[in-house]
């Protein structure tokens, strides 16, 4: 590439400027940076008067709204030219099909969470998990939650309280148990095909969900074979006791079984999402938990769960689509090409990306949305396989996601222990999560997970791999 004469685009889904070449231009970048300085200095500031999940006071979409106005300001051109580039970039057809699956994943978990769906997984562990085995136990459940659920967040939520509530009943560490808890909730949340990040990096990489799923299963099951192993024989408790009856509904933990699944063998992940709404809202009311009429407002909760996502998701397409127009995008790539040697440096030049923006965001899908585009383009130029670049993304902003003290998992993980245990005491004990970005940063050097993506490998010309016709959950981005 020649820094002089710019960078060439790649082929776009919805534009005529398809073969445009874009001049470097630095200044383009600084309505993203107000964005992330925005979003990051009032979570400073609001942290430091004392305010609890400080860095999730102020809305992230009015962050990039900020940021997007920023671009109208600074960025050349007329104010027509420059708002048609805006909404072009907001009604990109990779944006609404990521905002329709935000959707329907949100309408998915709260309809399984209305009919019980959470509450018998849960015990349904607990219930045949042996005493002394409840720390690795712990881990496991959390995980197979955040996978069914796509939500490391409302995981958190629904696994820490009884986490914490065995650790005491059991005579097990409480930082121990939290670390189990984290760890899990971020092995599912990568994992899962429902979850934000796993939809955003999927999208904005343009590959197949199954390929980014096969991709990070092999990342994570020596790191989660071996947690398990290091808590079964460091993280019992002679004390060990019976925590009680736990009731559970095993047709309730159907929908999570059916989706993940059906996902994973490669189906539509619109029917997916589609048919596990309808399977967990037939369950629920079957079962009395549900009525047609809270069925469907449950199902509407779970839409406007995402409404921060949504917007966000929208903005700040419109803000890419401004900022790759004047240039910012090209000018990144033509710097960051600068430390790149090859196809091991760029991998790791990706997951540095994401990996700082998430420090700076303390939001791992937001630090994918962001850096989704530069990724893109480095695969295009150092045949990095999208697929991989996805798995990376998305793997490396759920380590750093899991380990930051202000990120919303560890505030609302350590918020149930009444003040007892500090993030900085369950850091330690987040055992799986060192494990994972040891597997990561190997992968790069012995490319250990990609055994199917040399058997079939990536088609750079028709974005896709070559033995795959395009089909609904292979669309390629911008």
């Amino acid at each position: 590439m020649d820094e002089e004469k710019g960078v060439k685009q790649e082929p776009a889904a919805n534009t005529s400027q398809a073969s445009q070449v874009v001049k470097p231009n630095g200044l383009a970048l600084v309505p993203f940076l107000v964005f992330v300085i925005v979003y990051l200095g009032s979570g400073i500031i609001l942290d430091m008067s004392g305010m609890e999940m400080a860095f999730y006071q102020f809305p992230a979409p009015l962050a990039a709204a900020i940021g997007a106005i920023a671009a109208f300001i600074l960025i050349r051109g007329s104010f027509e030219e420059k708002f048609e580039t805006f909404v072009r970039g907001c009604g990109d057809s990779n944006i609404i099909i990521m905002c329709v699956i935000y959707l329907l994943a949100g309408g998915f978990a709260a309809t399984c969470k209305a009919m019980g769906g959470i509450d018998s997984t849960v015990n349904l562990g607990l219930t045949y998990i042996p005493p002394e085995y409840l720390a690795a136990g712990v881990f496991v459940i959390s995980g197979f939650i955040a996978t069914a659920t796509g939500t490391s967040v409302g995981s958190a939520a629904a696994v820490g309280p009884i986490a914490i509530a065995v650790a005491e009943k059991a005579g097990i560490s409480m930082p121990l148990m939290m670390g189990c808890v984290m760890g899990g909730i971020m092995l599912g949340d990568n994992l899962s095909i429902i979850s934000d990040t796993t939809i955003a990096s999927t999208r904005t990489q343009g590959c197949a969900m199954k390929d980014k799923f096969r991709l990070n299963f092999w990342l994570t099951l020596v790191p989660a074979i071996v947690t398990v192993i290091l808590l079964i024989f460091f993280g019992g408790s002679e004390t060990a006791v019976s925590t009680g009856e736990h009731p559970f509904t095993l047709v309730k933990v159907l929908p999570y079984i059916v989706v993940l699944v059906t996902a994973v063998a490669g189906a539509n992940v619109f029917l997916v999402l589609f048919g596990g709404i309808l399977l967990a809202g037939g369950i629920g009311i079957v079962y009395g938990d549900l009525s047609i009429l809270t069925f469907a407002q449950a199902v509407y909760q779970g839409f406007l769960g995402m409404t921060d996502i949504f917007f966000l998701s929208l903005i700040t397409g419109g803000l890419a689509a401004m900022v790759n127009k004047a240039g910012g995008i090209s000018f990144l790539l033509v710097n960051i090409q600068k430390f790149i040697k090859g196809k091991n440096s760029a991998e790791l030049g990706i997951s540095a990306l994401v990996s700082i923006t998430d420090l700076a965001t303390a939001n791992n899908t937001v630090s994918i949305i962001i850096n989704g585009e530069v990724a893109k383009r480095i695969c295009y130029t150092f045949h990095v396989d999208p697929r991989r670049s996805a798995a990376l993304l998305s793997t490396f902003s759920s380590i750093f996601q899991g380990l930051i003290p202000y990120g919303a998992q560890m505030l609302i993980l350590t918020s149930f222990a009444g003040g007892l245990v500090s993030p900085l005491q369950v850091l330690p004990y987040c055992w799986f999560i060192y494990l994972l970005g040891i597997s990561a940063i190997v992968s790069v050097f012995i490319p250990f997970s990609d055994g199917f993506i040399r058997k079939d490998p990536w088609d750079y010309a028709m974005k896709r791999p070559k033995s795959q016709a395009l089909d609904g959950d292979s669309i390629p981005e911008i």
